[in-house]
This record gives structure tokens, C-alpha cells and sequence, in this order.
């Protein structure tokens, strides 16, 4: 069975959301808590793709939104001491992981967010939800820059289509830095196993990371497992992961794609080219779920003596608008 496409506003476990369907898909955003798109679902079969807040979970989660649904982090990952030097200047970010005495994941994951419209037609669903930053906006005094970050998502036959654009509404180059933290269940239908799930990632080389979570600027050698998620088939859960990588497209594609063997299904999630990192991250092999990190950035780039090129480290110029899109859909094969 599928579902006219329709968009509206209304609940998700208390938080108010912004609810598409269209086709055999359901999804919800939380403009509330950081534009958190926080349930994709396939109503059909009665999978649940993106980790979702279990029932009484809703407070722990909008404290800590970052494992759950597809957070938006600007500018993402760790930066040492949270100093973040630029064009000259050293922005001074608050150290929130006292463990690695660094910043993590930027400002943008746990604010709410402006719904700027809504809609759905004969054959999809939409929203379109925004974050303008200028002078007097919380963000600001940490990033002073006037910038438009905005999301659009829509809902079609064709999955969940992300389309992200970053504005520089200022005078001064802006630095355009950001990731996804996308927590996909593994398995995410009902009737399957952690052992019916394999999965590929379009990885290539693994960055050496200090104990500080800090790119030393070398690469490790890949273990076979390793090498066998550039092809498919290994778990998700081989080894405990919270790994970091550059980004190698295959056949002109960036993407991880889960297979259940059970259901005969793949989920696939594909990221666009402009994304040229991964970070994957499994909870200590949790078995539950598994987050395939689409970053554009190098962890603590501005910090770290290599070309810029290499490292996803890049400046808007006063007018310039970056964009990209991603796709979360389902195919059987």
C-alpha cells in the first residue's frame, strides 16, 4: 500500500514535527531539535530505517541529539582545545568533551530551526527549514560570520532526497565545513538479525587518529575487513568502529549501502561527491545501529598542516552559495 503524498505539521512523541509521506514512505522532522530529521520509515514492510527515541528516550535525546535521526553538524566533528584558527583569526569554540578536552560537532544539532514552507503535490512531500546567523544570534559569538544554512527535504517513490545549501550572506570568506551524523538501524526490519546485515561503504584510506580522536596527518593500513567493506559483505559490527576515512566514489558514486539478506532488500544511502570523508561510528559494536558519517571536512582541518584540497577544507567567498544533495531509498536486488 502506498500514501498520497501529503505534508503537515504535527507530533512526534511531544516534540512538535513536520510529517511527509508520499509513496510507501513516512518521515518526520523536528524543527524544534537542530532540523533533526528523525524517522524514516517504509510503512509497507514496517521498517524503521533511522534510529528513532525509544518510548521515554524523548528527554534524554533533545539533552544529547546526536545519535539519533540524521543531525546536522556545522562545523562537524572535534577541533583540538575547541580552537578553530581561520583566515588569520583563532575562533575559541566551548570544550564539550571533557574526555578529549576538544569541541565537538558545532551548534547547529541541538537549536531549533526556521520552517520556511511545506507542501506535497501529485507525486511528493516537502519542507524547506532554515538557520540564518547574524549579529545577536547564539551562534555568532562563536562563528562571527552572517551566513544561510537550509535544508529541503522531499519524499517521493524515489526515498528521502536531502538537498542542503550553505549561504555566505556576509564580506569575509566563510569557512564551509559540515557533516551529517546519520544513525541507520542495523537490521531495520522488524523480522531481521544483526546477522542478516551486510553492508559497503565507498571508502578508501583510514586516517590515524591520536588519543585525543585527532588526525596525526598519517594513514593506517586497512584490516581485510576493512577491505572487504569497499566491496560489501562484512558486518557492520566486525570490530568495534569509530573510524575515520577518505571518501573514494565508486562508478561516479559516494554511498553506503545496507543489505538485508533476509528480506532481499538494500538500503542505500548516497552522499553526493562533495563529501570527502567518512567517519563510522557503531556504538561499540551495538548490533543495533551503526552511523555512516558523510562529512566534507578532515576532523580539525584548520589545525592540521596539509593541502586544503585533501582535506575538504574551504572557504565561501562574500555571495558564493555550496550545496549538495544526499538520497536514502530502499531497492531490491
Amino acid at each position: 500500500m502506498t500514501t498520497q503524498p501529503k505534508a503537515y505539521q504535527g507530533d512526534y512523541q511531544g516534540e512538535p514535527a513536520v510529517w511527509l509521506q508520499a509513496g510507501p514512505y513516512e518521515a518526520a522532522v523536528l524543527p524544534g531539535v537542530g532540523a533533526n530529521l528523525i524517522a524514516l520509515r517504509e510503512t509497507v514492510k514496517g521498517y524503521k530505517i533511522l534510529r528513532e527515541p525509544e518510548a521515554g528516550e524523548m528527554e534524554a535525546f533533545k539533552a544529547n541529539p546526536g545519535v539519533h535521526g540524521i543531525p546536522v553538524l556545522f562545523p562537524p566533528n572535534r577541533y583540538v582545545d575547541g580552537k578553530f584558527p581561520w583566515n588569520g583569526r583563532t575562533y575559541e569554540f566551548p570544550v564539550n568533551e571533557p574526555a578529549t578536552g576538544n569541541h565537538l560537532h558545532g551548534f547547529l544539532h541541538t537549536i531549533p530551526w526556521t520552517v520556511e514552507k511545506f507542501g506535497s503535490d501529485e507525486t511528493e512531500s516537502w519542507v524547506v527549514l532554515s538557520q540564518k546567523v547574524s549579529e545577536g544570534h547564539s551562534v555568532h559569538r562563536y562563528l562571527p560570520h552572517d551566513f544561510t544554512i537550509r535544508l529541503r527535504y522531499t519524499l517521493g517513490e524515489s526515498g528521502l532526497l536531502q538537498h542542503v545549501s550553505v549561504h555566505n550572506d556576509g564580506e569575509e570568506l566563510l569557512p564551509c565545513l559540515l557533516a551529517f551524523h546519520t544513525a541507520i538501524n542495523a537490521p531495520f526490519a522488524p523480522g531481521s538479525t544483526p546477522e542478516d546485515v551486510t553492508f559497503l561503504a565507498t571508502i578508501g584510506e583510514r586516517w590515524e587518529l591520536n588519543e585525543r580522536m585527532l588526525p596525526t596527518g598519517r594513514f593506517q593500513e586497512l584490516t581485510p575487513e576493512e577491505e572487504q567493506l569497499k566491496k560489501g559483505g562484512v558486518s557492520p559490527y566486525f570490530a568495534e568502529m569509530d573510524n575515520h576515512y577518505t571518501a573514494v566514489p565508486q562508478n561516479g558514486r559516494n554511498r553506503m549501502e545496507l543489505r538485508d539478506h533476509k528480506e532481499g532488500v538494500t538500503l542505500v544511502y548516497d552522499v553526493g561527491t562533495s563529501y570527502k570523508q567518512w567517519m563510522i561510528w557503531n556504538n561499540g559494536a551495538s548490533r543495533k545501529f551503526f552511523c555512516p558519517e558523510p562529512q566534507v571536512n578532515l576532523v580539525n582541518a584548520p589545525s592540521v598542516d596539509l593541502p586544503a584540497e585533501e582535506i575538504g577544507l574551504f572557504a565561501l567567498e562574500p555571495g558564493a552559495v555550496w550545496e549538495e544533495t544526499s538520497r536514502l531509498y530502499l531497492i531490491r536486488k
